[in-house]
């Protein structure tokens, strides 16, 4: 099965303390990623503070992530919107960029459009590109979900839908769409770290990760050993990663995992409001995760 990867890290983005964007920092960051257990990445992503991020941000990183490091992994823009014209739009600029391996798209947000509605919105914003799209299926931020029954009908009329971070937290929904979707040209990710290893013996390929930012080669590892059968030792390095992941959301994602990569060195810099620091007591709990993770 050809796949973006295993473990397809959702990068932080640095910025400068003015809140501008920080290219040089985001592109070390990517590097660092891709040299330590990512197979690709999603840049601009939630856990990279897209919606506070401009659309000529977006695009200036896009092009330079896809520059520099798309030689080393998959390269995934995040271009999903809750207004269908604007996303179109976005996303016919984003697939003129070289080196854009796919789109992740998510749900519309807020606006919680039905079925039909949500059909609508992502065979318009299939229409607009060739690229490989990923659907981000997210009820706890969107506020509704696509169903394994509409992704079906996208994926049968337009074969470039061609994958989903699947993050409702229902193992059956992930189950339903393999069985709908059978075969390996359609790609189900993980999109809890927690879930990852149970998302894996119902037909998903890998994670779309947040604690890859300071677990990667463990995650992949754990990945490549379900794989190959040895469900022991995929077990225990899943059990070995359940206090750092816990303390990757201990409150509201990026707040933990870019604190966290600060921690370890990376030029995470500051964060854009409404995201902040972590509280004195979350960032003890953090600190205390990652140094029992790293000893």
């Amino acid at each position: 099965m050809k796949t973006f990867g295993r473990v397809l890290t959702a990068m932080i983005t640095s910025f400068n303390n003015d809140g501008s964007l920080n290219i040089e920092n985001s592109v070390a960051i990517a590097h660092h990623l891709l040299d330590n257990g990512s197979d690709g990445l999603v840049v601009c992503g939630t856990t990279g503070e897209n919606p506070s991020m401009s659309k000529e941000d977006k695009l200036a990183l896009f092009t330079a992530i896809a520059k520099e490091c798309g030689h080393k992994g998959s390269i995934i823009a995040n271009v999903g919107t809750n207004d269908t014209k604007s996303s179109v739009e976005f996303v016919k600029e984003v697939s003129k960029i070289d080196g854009i391996d796919g789109l992740l798209v998510v749900v519309p947000y807020y606006n919680k459009p039905n079925q039909q509605g949500q059909y609508l919105h992502f065979k318009a914003i299939a229409e607009a590109t060739t690229l490989p799209i990923m659907v981000y299926n997210v009820p706890s931020r969107v506020g509704t979900g696509i169903f394994p029954t509409t992704l079906a009908q996208l994926h049968s009329e337009y074969p470039h839908v061609c994958a989903i971070k699947e993050a409702s937290g229902n193992l059956m929904i992930a189950s339903e769409i393999k069985r709908l979707i059978p075969g390996d040209d359609f790609m189900v990710y993980s999109g809890d770290d927690g879930l990852t290893l149970p998302m894996l013996s119902v037909g998903a390929c890998g994670v779309v990760s947040v604690v890859s930012h300071v677990a990667g080669k463990d995650m992949n590892a754990m990945i490549q050993a379900y794989e190959s059968g040895h469900n022991h030792e995929a077990l225990r390095i899943h059990q070995s990663l359940a206090d750092i992941i816990k303390a990757m959301f201990i409150t509201t994602n990026p707040i933990p995992v870019k604190y966290a990569a600060r921690k370890i060195g990376l030029p995470a810099g500051v964060f854009n409001l409404p995201m902040c620091d972590p509280s004195a007591d979350e960032a003890a709990y953090i600190d205390k995760a990652l140094a029992e993770y790293v000893k």
